[in-house]
């Protein structure tokens, strides 16, 4: 089988000639693999791990970089400013963009959002770049979710444009917010995508959305809540890429088991990403329920088994978790998030 036709067949829940498989890392750690295996850039790490899929970024607006007195600022299309933050030490040393200021926070007032400035617009945005992308990556899976910045979510972009904190008490106590801010957020989404859609849809298997809804434990909000702010997007979301003839994977950390009837309900086909050490996300247990309606992707632990084992332990954890997930496809292997830098090379090598 080629790499697309393998992703193709397990996706209709068809068992392949082997289990797919993704490849998520932060950049940190791609950078580390293609020197110390002495391999030129990422499409060459990614040939030699075999991997089954390639990801087209798309059009993205980008962020602006602040002046003098905000050095090292940057703030995004959606008027929301970030400062790089480095954490961890050494070799486990990395950088991740740190919420600084939330441009809604101090609002409490539809008409005060209402003149809010700094929407996106969908307008302006070179649509016709992802064709070359897809192209490129013909021979395999094309995943299309654009960058961080431009990847469809709802929960997370109102956490990033009111605060967190305050996001939860919208929840409850301001629902007119809640609704107008979201609307805001999923007709943004929606017509950037539309438009991605038109100009590469059939270049493209696999649209991907991000949100997170879950913990540790459990979600991140109640169930209920979900249903009455959320699944309308959602579903609104799935049922763009639907028309135009793509599969849907949709991207939550943490212990969701309680909102999969919620996602199959809404025309999910993909859950990513599994973490194993999440309440209630054992793959097994999953596929069991789940398996007939859903496709999961991920399920290699990247919170004790990659930073701590050592590779027979992680090759025997990985067995594990292919020998649970292939039966009758539906599968698509890959560690329940990007790899971190306290993963050592040994350990990424002996995951493929």
């Amino acid at each position: 089988m080629t790499h697309k036709q393998r992703v193709l067949a397990s996706l209709s829940h068809a068992q392949p000639d082997r289990v797919p498989w993704d490849y998520w890392a932060v950049t940190e750690v791609t950078e580390r693999l293609l020197r110390e295996l002495a391999l030129p850039e990422k499409d060459a790490l990614l040939c030699f791990l075999d991997v089954d899929f390639r990801y087209a970024v798309g059009p993205t607006a980008g962020g602006e970089a602040l002046g003098a007195e905000g050095e090292g600022l940057v703030q995004d299309c959606w008027g929301v400013v970030r400062r790089k933050v480095a954490v961890g030490s050494g070799g486990s040393r990395w950088a991740y963009s740190h919420v600084d200021s939330s441009p809604l926070e101090q609002m409490t007032s539809v008409s005060e959002i209402e003149n809010y400035t700094h929407w996106p617009s969908p307008d302006g945005l070179d649509y016709a770049s992802i064709t070359a992308q897809c192209d490129a990556a013909r021979d395999y899976a094309v995943v299309f979710g654009g960058d961080r910045l431009d990847r469809a979510a709802q929960l997370k972009p109102m956490m990033y444009l009111r605060g967190m904190e305050q996001t939860y008490m919208d929840l409850k106590d301001n629902p007119a917010i809640v609704e107008w801010v979201l609307e805001h957020i999923t007709g943004y989404y929606l017509e950037y995508n539309r438009r991605v859609f038109e100009a590469a849809a059939d270049k493209i298997d696999i649209f991907l959305m991000g949100d997170d809804f879950g913990t540790q434990k459990g979600l991140m909000l109640s169930i209920e809540d979900w249903r009455k702010y959320f699944r309308g997007g959602f579903h609104n979301y799935i049922e763009l890429a639907h028309q135009f003839g793509l599969k849907v994977m949709h991207h939550t950390c943490g212990a969701v088991r309680e909102l999969i009837p919620e996602f199959i309900d809404a025309g999910l086909d993909i859950l990513q990403s599994l973490q194993p050490r999440a309440r209630g996300m054992d793959l097994a247990g999953l596929k069991k329920e789940f398996g007939k309606d859903i496709c999961f992707h991920g399920g290699i632990d990247i919170q004790e088994v990659l930073p701590r084992a050592d590779p027979q332990g992680v090759r025997e954890h990985v067995k594990r978790q292919l020998e649970a997930g292939k039966p009758g496809g539906g599968y698509i292997a890959c560690t329940a998030h990007n790899l971190q830098p306290d993963v050592p090379t040994r350990n990424v090598i002996a995951v493929f």
